[in-house]
């Protein structure tokens, strides 16, 4: 065997390596696409309902309802939920908005108001309830 055919034999069986490359690498390329075209939807394929839906609006000026608790100001941007908070004796609704707001423990919170710690949770957890009651009611 000449080096002359060794070489060509290399050369051609590199050739074949780069078009088996491109070939396949093309087939995938356009079963991706296809995928693609399967799976995604144009926006202009989209209804008025679906694009607002994905949609998404700043509210820079909203009624905010603010409660005093501990001597900052905790907001409330549901009218509803404001409505419920404010139907509730000051001192249940300063335990739910320290639990929710604050993220205190029931063992902070009666530390803060001097209460036993049983008592927080009871009426926390009643208070929970009224609200509950009166969000539903609204309905």
């Amino acid at each position: 065997m000449k080096p002359q055919d060794h070489e060509e034999n290399t050369r051609q069986m590199f050739d074949s390596f780069c078009k088996k490359a491109l070939k396949y690498s093309a087939r995938d390329q356009r079963r991706a696409m296809k995928r693609r075209r399967e799976r995604e939807t144009p926006f202009s394929e989209l209804s008025a309902r679906e694009l607002a839906s994905l949609a998404v609006t700043d509210e820079y000026f909203r009624d905010e309802y603010a409660f005093d608790v501990l001597g900052e100001s905790v907001g409330v941007y549901d009218a509803d939920l404001a409505g419920a908070l404010s139907e509730i004796p000051a001192d249940r609704r300063e335990i739910v908005l320290m639990s929710y707001f604050f993220d205190m423990a029931d063992a902070e919170i009666a530390k803060r108001l001097n209460m036993a710690r049983r008592t927080v949770a009871y009426r926390r957890a009643s208070t929970l309830k009224k609200l509950k009651n009166l969000l539903e009611s609204e309905d």
